[in-house]
């Protein structure tokens, strides 16, 4: 298990330490490097002595070094898997599967390095020939969060390599031995000094800002909270930085007239507690037909309280605990201001007397408008609004500020997306509970980001369009 700074190939120290913490018991698992504000400037010295050999590097070999990368982690997933579970608390199966697409990222963009496409043609006037080139951005600033620390990740780094970026990866404090593990096994996969660096800290604004306003920094890539997101915008203004922005989500689960409630329920069961709700991407709000919401509503408390809840290490648990105690008094802090406003709380399984557990909940009797239904609750609770038309879903649905993404649940697939079309999100998942996937665009509308990761369009992020007119003679 690494515990230092990753910076110009050379695991050290910052001369201070913060420690780790495992969520389900509350002990300390690893202290590691602090960095610092001389850290930050290490790190971008070395992405920037790097990036013009790593530019020139041909694509199939920046594809190779990927390609390895991939094979390294399916091997070794178990471990990956186990620094997740320590560090974030969540249960083994969900940190088996966030793995398996951390890695996926890894092959996705090594297949899409060779694959960057460009464009040449003849000018409508006839004067010219107008070609079209991508060039590698630069050095990119990565931050990630703390809820998927191997996939968001391998989701900025296998891009910006693919384009031929260099890295400076900033993990959130609460889980950054995942991110050590994963800059060991791209040096294990041969990626040269100073491509992948990583700046694990404490304190956060003040090693991220100088960085910021570093005239070699040319791009940020930043997944977090909308609020945070603001702040780093504002920050990157000044420069004009090109940003690329994954932020807070309040996803709608829409239940229609005459939809599969067994298949709805199953849907919300992967979409709800996927990662123990702690999910951008997590159903946040559960619109549900009248004529079905009394069905859903005992399905889904039904399927909860199956759920064994207790450490994540212990792969018979299927809920493991939230990242830290103040994440678990948040969202129980949430769930008791609405209760306020006549609610009802199901709590459905026991959880242990100790450690950042918190009990899967549905609460019946919301109301649009009710703080479950306008904050992110990022934890297992559904809140479930009754209500009497799909039109009324959809309006319902779209009363945020923001639009990552939203599931809909129709009597077929058509209905789906015609409901689907009309979803003011990034991304629709139609009679299904989950959408991500390496191989296509993530990202939102409003408040929940700018960008896409991910697909065709995540290398972009790491690309600028170069047009040359050319007079052919």
């Amino acid at each position: 298990m690494r515990h230092d700074l990753f910076i110009a190939g050379e695991w050290m120290s910052s001369g201070s330490r913060f420690p780790v913490f495992d969520p389900a018991t509350g002990t300390v698992l690893a202290e590691v490097a602090d960095g610092n504000v001389d850290s930050g400037r290490a790190a971008v010295d070395a992405a920037h002595s790097a990036f013009g050999p790593w530019a020139a590097t041909a694509p199939r070999q920046r594809a190779e070094i990927l390609r390895r990368a991939f094979d390294i982690m399916v091997a070794d997933a178990e471990t990956c898997a186990r620094l997740i579970v320590l560090e974030n608390g969540k249960a083994w199966r969900d940190a088996m599967a966030e793995t398996m697409y951390a890695a996926e990222f890894f092959r996705w963009f090594s297949e899409e390095a060779s694959r960057i496409a460009g464009d040449f043609r003849g000018a409508p006037a006839g004067d010219k020939t107008i070609i079209t080139d991508h060039k590698p951005i630069g050095v990119a600033v990565c931050i990630t969060p703390w809820n998927f620390p191997a996939a968001m990740a391998t989701r900025k780094i296998g891009p910006a390599l693919a384009a031929g970026c260099t890295v400076v990866l900033k993990p959130a404090a609460e889980t950054p031995l995942t991110a050590l593990w994963i800059a060991d096994v791209l040096q294990r996969a041969g990626v040269p000094a100073g491509v992948v660096n990583v700046v694990t800290t404490s304190t956060s604004s003040a090693v991220i800002g100088p960085m910021l306003q570093d005239p070699r920094v040319r791009t940020l890539s930043f997944t977090g909270s909308t609020f945070v997101g603001q702040m780093l915008l504002r920050q990157s203004a000044d420069r004009v930085l090109r940003t690329s922005m994954e932020l807070g989500g309040n996803a709608p689960f829409l239940v229609l007239e005459g939809a599969d409630v067994q298949a709805a329920v199953a849907g919300a069961m992967i979409a709800k507690m996927r990662n123990g709700g702690a999910a951008c991407t997590a159903a946040n709000r559960f619109y549900v037909h009248e004529s079905l919401a009394q069905d859903f509503t005992a399905q889904f408390a039904e399927a909860l309280s199956a759920l064994n809840v207790g450490p994540g290490i212990e792969q018979s648990n299927d809920l493991g605990a939230m990242v830290s105690e103040k994440e678990r008094d948040k969202i129980v802090a949430l769930v008791e201001s609405a209760t306020s406003a006549g609610v009802t709380v199901q709590h459905t399984a026991a959880v242990p007397t100790s450690g950042a557990f918190v009990s899967p909940m549905v609460v019946t009797g919301v109301q649009q408008g009710s703080v479950l239904t306008t904050e992110e609750i990022f934890g297992p609770v559904a809140p479930i609004v009754t209500v009497a038309s799909t039109e009324e879903a959809v309006a319902y649905a779209n009363d945020t500020e923001y639009g990552l993404i939203s599931y809909v649940y129709a009597a077929n697939a058509g209905e789906g997306i015609r409901v689907g079309r009309q979803m003011e999100s990034g991304m629709v998942a139609v009679n299904r509970g989950v959408a991500s996937d390496p191989a296509a665009p993530f990202g939102g509308m409003k408040q929940s980001g700018l960008g896409r990761e991910g697909g065709f369009h995540g290398i972009h992020e790491f690309l600028e369009p170069q047009y040359l007119a050319v007079d052919l003679g």
